[in-house]
């Protein structure tokens, strides 16, 4: 199966119609069968799940990521948050509040999900976590957080458990320490570039975060459902890495894995 995640930039920048189109049409060629999309839209009846799943025939889920989520004085009442397509159907998806005791305010969350796969149900965590450095405790409770949800016995089973998400970091820093010593990197087991970064400062939307800039922050972890069952990488790409009529679809390039289920 082939499984992808992309922070697609909510509606930043100022042209998000045509962004979203690059969105479409990178998610049309690589024909993901799970996608996570992190500060994904929603309002106006719709959300941005839901709209880049149509086209394909997939299942779309979106939970906010904070609550009531950001508001901008140019899109008032669009939600920001996360989204889920799926090949499968949707079994249940459900909202996991984060810790944030640094930051206060609205609790931002994970959206935990099962999918309805012929060979059992697939458990899928789509998340984005702190990224401020001077919340960096925020950001290690949450890493840690995350790493509790995907390790629940409950979510044991004959199919692997991902955790698709922007997690503001590359794996030699520490609050990604603690996923790594609970999960598979797929791309490190995928034997692809070590150099390769998500959030690059050559392009001209790359957001001030010194921390997160030329660096891979964005990742697909798993592991496998029972202790020594396979997990089975077969390789990983980069998508959304060049621009589309003159147009980056996002500050972030999108991150696949092509792996066993």
């Amino acid at each position: 199966m082939r499984v992808m995640v992309w922070n697609v930039w909510w509606r930043f920048g100022g042209n998000w119609r045509r962004r979203e189109e690059s969105i479409a049409a990178t998610v049309g060629t690589y024909r993901p069968d799970v996608l996570g999309l992190v500060e994904a839209w929603s309002g106006d009846g719709t959300d941005q799940a839901e709209r880049l799943a149509r086209p394909g025939g997939l299942h779309a889920a979106w939970i906010p990521a904070t609550e009531p989520g950001v508001e901008d004085p140019e899109h008032p009442g669009i939600g920001f948050g996360l989204g889920l397509l799926s090949r499968w159907p949707i079994l249940s998806r459900e909202r996991c509040e984060l810790p944030h005791e640094q930051r206060g305010g609205p609790a931002p969350a994970a959206l935990r999900a099962s999918l309805d796969h012929p060979r059992g149900p697939l458990h899928v965590i789509v998340a984005g976590t702190e990224w401020e450095e001077r919340f960096a405790g925020d950001h290690l409770a949450q890493t840690r957080a995350l790493a509790a949800l995907a390790t629940d016995p409950g979510l044991d089973g004959p199919m692997p458990v991902l955790l698709l998400a922007d997690l503001n970091a590359a794996p030699d820093q520490p609050e990604l320490l603690p996923l790594l010593d609970a999960m598979v990197d797929t791309w490190v087991a995928a034997g692809a570039d070590p150099g390769a970064v998500t959030l690059d400062s050559r392009l001209p939307c790359a957001p001030d975060a010194p921390k997160q800039l030329d660096r891979r922050v964005d990742h697909i972890l798993a592991r496998p459902g029972r202790p020594g069952l396979p997990l089975a990488v077969h390789g990983a790409f980069l998508a959304g890495d060049r621009p589309i009529g003159g147009i980056h679809p996002s500050d972030h390039y999108a991150v696949g894995v092509d792996m066993e289920p």
